[in-house]
Parts: C-alpha cells; sequence; structure tokens
C-alpha cells in the first residue's frame, strides 16, 4: 500500500504526514507506515535484538565440526540434528569448540545450548565470516545445566560454542546448538553507501580544507587528510545500530600502511571489526561482519611521511539496497488493523467487515482508517464491502496465496447508485472467486485495484448502473470480462483480461494483455501494447515464520501481463 495510492482525504480530515526518511529507506518501511496513515496509529516500536528474533533452529542439519570428539559415536553433527538422544562430546580436556556454518551471513540474535550433563563451566560464543577469523559475540559465559539460552547481537556464517572450561572430569558434551536469526533482516549485502552525509569526526585534520566530513560528502574531489603522525582515526555515526558488511577506502596517495576497521554501540567503546590490514593504494573494499552505529578506520603506521588521506569512506549493510535498518516482523499493528487468518470462523470475519462498512460507507469525510488484512489461506462465504478510508489486502507473496470465495464489494447504495463520489479505498494481493461469476469494483478515482486475481468477471458500474467516474486497475489478472459500463473514464496497466466491453468517454491501457485494439475516438479505445518503465508498489507479506516483510519489487521495462504469471514477482530485494 504504497502512501501515494492510499485512500487520501481531503483537507477536512486531513492527516499529518510522517517526514519519510531519505533514499530507500523510506520504500522498504512504505508497508508497515501505510498503517499510520491508514488508521492514524503509529506501530508499536520494536526492538530488533528481541521482537525480531525468529524461533527457526537456523543450524538444524547444516556443516558441522569440532576440536575433537570423544568417539565416533559423538561427532558434531549430532548436536545439529534436531535429536535430542543423540549428542556431540569432545576430548577430555580444555580448550574444545563446536561449530556451525549457516552457508551465508546472518544477523544472529539467539543461540540455545541443551547441555548433557558434561557441560561447560566458562564458554564463549564466537562468529565469523569464513571460519577462521573469530570474534566474540558474548562475554565469557557461566554453563548452566540443561537448556541455557542466550541472547546476543552479533552477525556472521559461521558460529561456534568455544569451551574455556570444564564443569566435569569428562568433555563438553551438547545435546543440541540451536541458533536463532533477526526474523526481519536480510542477508544480502546492500550497495547504498549509509556513510555519506553523516556526523563524522576525527582525531585530526591537517588543516580547515580537510575535514572528517569531506570523506562522507559523496564527491571524490575533496578529502580528509590527518596530522602527520601516528595513530590517527576516522568516524562516522550511522544514527543507529547497523548490521555492517563492507567498508570501502578511496584513498589519496597517502594511505595508511596498516589500519584496522572498528565499530562501536556508543562512540566511546570500541571493538574491532578487522584484524589489521594491510593499506593499499587508491580504492579498497573490505568485507566486514560487525554490527555497530559507530564505524571508524583506526590508522596504525603510514604508508608515507604525510597524515593518513581519504577522497571518501563507504559503509554498506545488510538488508538491502538501501542498507537502511532492517524492519523486524510481528507485534501490534494497531486497533484499525484487522489481521485475518483461515482457522477464524467465517461469521466472525463477517461480523468484523460488517462493523467496519456500517461505520465507513459514508464516511466520507471522517478520520477513521482502517486496513483489513487476510494472511494466506482460503476463506468462504465473505462479502467484504469496502467502504471509505478502507483498505483490503492478502499477506501472501502471491495473490493466488489469499483466496476469498465471496466478494469484495463497492457499490453506491449510500449515494442513490451514484458511484462518482466512492474514493479513498484500495484493494490488492489477493484472489477473489465472486458468488454469483462477477465481481462489482464501482469507484471513482483515488481507489486502487492492485495484485488481484478475479476469477470470474469485473463489474465496474455501481448497482442500477448510475454514474461512475474513473479508476485503476494494475498487475491484475481478470479471468472473465471487465464490464465498465457507465464508468466514464479508465486506467488499467499491466494486467491480463479476458475481455472488455464498452467505452464511455476515454479508456487507457498500457501493457494489457487481452485489451481491445487501439480504436481512439470510437470506441474511445487508447491502447499500448507494453509500458515502457514501471515498478510495482512494495507490499506486505507474511513469511513461513509467521514474521511481516515488506516486498519490494524489481523495476520492469517493456512490460506486458501481470508481474506473477510465471511464479513469484521479481524483487529488487525483500525484508
Amino acid at each position: 500500500m504504497h502512501a501515494s495510492l492510499l485512500p487520501a482525504s481531503p483537507a477536512p480530515g486531513r492527516l499529518r504526514r510522517r517526514r519519510r526518511r531519505s533514499g530507500l529507506v523510506a520504500a522498504a518501511l512504505v508497508a508497515l507506515s501505510t498503517f499510520a496513515a491508514v488508521t492514524g496509529v503509529v506501530p508499536a516500536t520494536y526492538s530488533a535484538a528481541a521482537a525480531a528474533c525468529g524461533t527457526t533452529n537456523v543450524a538444524q542439519g547444516r556443516p558441522s565440526s569440532a576440536s575433537s570428539t570423544e568417539n565416533a559415536g559423538t561427532p558434531a553433527s549430532a548436536a545439529f540434528d534436531g535429536d535430542t538422544s543423540t549428542r556431540w562430546s569432545s576430548a577430555f580436556s580444555d580448550p574444545q569448540w563446536i561449530q556451525v556454518d549457516l552457508g551465508s551471513s546472518q544477523q544472529i540474535c539467539r543461540v540455545v545450548l541443551n547441555w548433557e550433563a558434561a557441560r561447560a563451566q566458562t564458554f564463549k560464543i564466537q562468529v565469523s565470516a569464513d571460519g577462521s577469523a573469530w570474534s566474540d559475540a558474548t562475554a565469557t559465559v557461566n554453563g548452566a545445566s540443561g537448556t541455557q539460552s542466550l541472547d546476543l547481537t552479533a552477525t556472521g556464517r559461521y558460529v561456534r560454542m568455544y569451551g574455556l572450561t570444564r564443569a566435569t572430569a569428562y568433555g563438553y558434551s551438547l545435546w543440541e546448538f540451536a541458533v536463532n536469526v533477526a526474523s526481519g533482516g536480510g542477508t544480502t549485502c546492500g550497495t547504498a553507501n549509509v556513510a555519506q552525509g553523516r556526523p563524522s569526526s576525527a582525531s585530526s585534520t591537517e588543516n580547515a580544507a580537510s575535514p572528517a566530513s569531506a570523506a562522507f560528502d559523496g564527491n571524490t574531489g575533496t578529502r580528509w587528510s590527518s596530522a602527520f603522525s601516528d595513530p590517527q582515526w576516522i568516524q562516522v555515526d550511522l544514527g543507529s545500530s547497523q548490521q555492517i558488511c563492507k567498508v570501502i577506502l578511496n584513498w589519496e596517495a597517502a594511505y595508511a600502511k596498516t589500519f584496522k576497521i572498528q565499530v562501536s554501540p556508543d562512540g566511546s567503546a570500541w571493538s574491532d571489526a578487522t584484524a589489521t590490514v594491510n593499506g593499499v593504494s587508491g580504492t579498497q573494499s573490505l568485507d566486514v561482519s560487525a554490527t555497530g552505529r559507530y564505524v571508524r578506520m583506526y590508522g596504525l603506521t603510514r604508508a608515507t611521511a604525510y597524515g593518513y588521506s581519504l577522497w571518501e569512506f563507504a559503509v554498506n549493510t545488510t538488508g538491502g539496497d538501501d542498507g537502511g535498518p532492517n524492519l523486524p516482523g510481528g507485534g501490534d499493528l494497531g486497533p484499525n488493523v484487522k489481521v485475518f487468518d483461515p482457522s477464524m470462523s467465517s461469521a466472525s470475519i463477517q461480523s468484523t467487515l460488517d462493523t467496519i462498512f456500517k461505520q465507513q460507507e459514508s464516511n466520507q469525510f471522517g478520520s477513521q482508517r482502517y486496513a483489513l488484512l487476510f494472511k494466506p489461506g482460503t476463506y468462504s462465504g465473505l462479502n467484504a464491502q469496502i467502504g471509505f478510508y478502507t483498505s483490503i489486502a492478502g499477506l501472501g507473496q502471491s495473490p493466488d496465496n489469499v483466496t476469498i470465495n465471496g466478494d469484495i464489494t463497492v457499490d453506491a447504495g449510500w449515494f442513490n447508485g451514484n458511484a462518482t463520489q466512492n474514493f479513498w479505498r484500495s484493494a490488492e494481493n489477493l484472489a477473489v472467486v465472486p458468488v454469483n461469476g462477477t465481481d462489482r469494483w464501482a469507484v471513482a478515482q483515488a481507489a486502487p485495484f492492485r495484485r488481484i486475481h478475479v476469477r470470474g468477471g469485473l463489474n465496474l458500474a455501481p448497482n442500477g448502473y448510475g454514474w461512475a467516474s474513473g479508476g485503476y486497475i494494475a498487475d491484475s489478472k481478470i479471468d472473465g470480462t471487465v464490464g465498465p459500463y457507465s464508468q466514464q473514464q479508465w486506467f488499467t496497466r499491466d494486467s491480463t483480461i479476458g475481455g472488455w466491453t464498452n467505452g464511455v468517454w476515454n479508456m487507457v491501457f498500457s501493457g494489457v494483455v487481452g485489451a481491445p485494439a487501439q480504436s481512439f475516438p470510437n470506441p474511445p479505445y487508447t491502447t499500448l501494447a507494453t509500458s515502457p518503465v514501471t515498478r510495482e508498489k512494495p507490499y506486505l507479506y507474511v513469511d513461513s515464520g509467521g514474521a511481516y516483510r515488506v516486498f519490494v519489487p524489481s523495476l520492469r521495462t517493456n512490460s506486458s501481463g501481470v508481474s506473477w504469471a510465471n511464479g513469484a514477482t521479481p524483487a529488487r530485494r525483500s525484508r
């Protein structure tokens, strides 16, 4: 539900729009910010380390290894097989470790250890990007008998329990070793420079013309340079804790001979995100796996007699092209967001739909806002009548993931059969099987019909064929015929239809399979075979773990038909 296509309120009921963050971060958050616009309720604040932590054991069945095993019957793999009757146990000495390869870099939020009687007295959880260089995800932990759950914040592909001391004379022994990751996070390293324009500082500057900010201004003609001594540093404040996956340094001729990349949650306590790195002249790209709000280059030794000098200092983060903070899933979406589940009774769902419609049917200048969201599955016997400031949407990745055996109806009984004021409502991302074979969507602008699969026909006129004045269909498939009847004008884009019956003033088709041929002005059809450049709006869906995620479709060029014709809609990113 893109903000520009929400049921927009006229001046008497206009809601203040929340300022959107620059860049694609706003696009990533658009689906949840929609709820604030639709309902007037801002979603609850989430904790990325707690509310966003998934419950799936992503370590189960993954490749594993250990420093040692007690015998052939207690291999490392036994701690990752999901079977609490098998176990890994080590040799009877300190230290020992067991590790797992998650297959890709992950945002790790919890480790659960199910100890056998021979537990660790003290240990650490460590992570690594490559299985070679390790960093501590926890301080030294005291082992506890039985199941021990550890909340943490770390990023890595490899996770290990590093045993320091044993609690018994035997080895370390684990029934199971589980890893949970952030349910709303992504694992792809973004390409946006999230450090650009952010507040920065340095240990020193050569002169007033080479400030720290010059390394974060996106201009390779300006630079930061330090005093002519060791050590020196330059740092940037990203504004919030981020999962950092890459740092790119564009060195001037006066580069570092050796340096480290470090991160900090508060700009005070620093930890190494890399070991000591040998600097190279020109652009130097470093893959890292660290979490922090502040990032700095800590120069140890200079390669020249001059100071350290950087044209640009870029930071990339995980989760998508925007590189922004990951969007946690789940939680309270507000009292005006109604989320339906297939396990609910049809009578209960219908009662909620009817109550909202009774309030919103003629509430043209009211302040109430509603979102009706349907989780994947099949719903039967429903008639979702959609009034003012109401959006109905499926929470599947494809429209066919949510099927309503019934109707999604907009009519004009409230205005004596005149649909010219049926504004400010929307439907998207679900399939409908109309009771009598034809669904009715009698609207007049500001009422998009997106990503809908109508398994039947579609009537765009009100009951009695009263006046109607325009609307919009996109990325939708109507198996039967679309009948505009009294609709004066209409725009349909990148869709598939079974046919089109008539036109009044102006009917426009762009990239519509099954559209009538170009014939304006008689009949008044303007038809383009393809749409030159389009991107479908982001939408909200629920993943297999039950977390809310935002899907951002890819750009399409010279397109026709629905984006989901051959399976899932191609994604720019999903988070």
